[in-house]
């Protein structure tokens, strides 16, 4: 069998289908592309054969093939094709379900926003199943055709929980050098316009720690309760992607706790500037308060106000207040004040 070029989509031609891709993929590594008609009813011929279907969970046909075709029970096929997707694992006889948040990848999506990814998987088959775009998939794909030799379903299952838990380190890494860009924009930038960038950076810490924290028990669930298809050299991988996932989840708290002190330590700044303008504002009152009490008693108009007909009155009076102003300054400053 030739190797195809990887395709997403349905050749020219074929119906629609939910089918984003399909492999069937024999015991030597050799990989076929497979159409939807050829993937009902499709059976290995020979020990070793896998078919890899990557489908669009939400496409007309997806949950009547999973029941007629693979005969799996309606409550899995309810978790695998949910738009409720917090991620968890469970065996289904010797098959294993499993559910996993990745980076979304489409070109108008967040990268920090995690789209799930559904697979199901037994000796022979192996499903995959998305709505939005993900990276993981299309990666191993990539890999295989590349020519990665033989491969079994296990071996696809583990590659697929790597890359997708890889993907999301990626993010992390981009957020801590993030925050080292904030500290050093935060010398000459608005203040408001970096306790922004925080406040949307401790989002995205919060989101995915929420979704990576049940991700890490699903990968446990895996490892403890495996099915014979797991090769040992299946089982240490997945081992070492959950200590991976937790070194993750250790570096999602320390980017959370480093954004935490950032922002606090402009907000103390922010807050020690405007005690400072409120104390300057305050000193100035406090220097005007008896000069604007001086010159609103000479502006009575009333009898008998003193320097009404002296030319020198007017002089006299700035003078007056000049030297008082200077004693209250030379107050303040002994006082410590300035």
């Amino acid at each position: 069998m030739d190797r195809h070029p990887m395709t997403m989509t349905t050749p020219a031609g074929e119906p629609a289908s939910p089918v984003i891709f399909a492999r069937a993929i024999a015991a030597d590594g050799m990989t076929r592309h497979m159409a939807w008609g050829e993937v009902i009813g499709w059976r290995p011929s020979l020990p070793g054969d896998l078919l890899w279907v990557h489908l669009d969970r939400n496409a007309p046909g997806v949950g009547e093939w999973l029941r007629n075709d693979l005969g799996l029970s309606g409550a899995t096929i309810d978790a695998i094709t949910s738009n409720q997707n917090r991620p968890r694992a469970f065996r289904d006889g010797n098959a294993l379900a499993t559910i996993l948040r990745g980076v979304n990848s489409s070109d108008d999506g967040d990268a920090d926003d995690l789209v799930a990814l559904q697979i199901w998987a037994n000796e022979s088959h192996v499903v995959t199943l998305r709505r939005r775009r993900l990276e993981a998939p299309k990666d191993v794909l990539a890999e295989i055709e590349a020519g990665a030799g033989n491969i079994t379903v296990g071996d696809l299952v583990t590659r697929l929980v790597e890359r997708t838990v890889s993907h999301i380190g990626d993010v992390i890494i981009d957020m801590n050098d993030r925050i080292d860009q904030l500290e050093e924009r935060c010398r000459g930038t608005r203040v408001d316009d970096v306790l922004t960038a925080i406040s949307d950076i401790r989002r995205k810490c919060l989101s995915l720690k929420r979704h990576m924290s049940p991700q890490h028990d699903a990968l446990i669930q895996i490892a403890r309760n495996a099915p014979d298809w797991l090769s040992a050299d299946n089982r240490e991988a997945i081992r070492e992607t959950i200590d991976q996932l937790h070194h993750y989840l250790e570096d999602i708290d320390v980017t959370k706790e480093s954004a935490l002190v950032l922002q606090d330590d402009l907000n103390n700044r922010a807050a020690a500037e405007t005690n400072k303008t409120s104390y300057l504002l305050s000193i100035v009152a406090a220097i005007f308060l008896p000069l604007g009490f001086l010159t609103g008693v000479l502006g009575m108009n009333v009898g008998g106000m003193p320097g009404l007909t002296d030319p020198h009155a007017f002089w006299a009076t700035c003078g007056f207040m000049a030297a008082l102003a200077i004693t209250q300054l030379v107050i303040f400053r002994r006082l410590r004040w300035l």
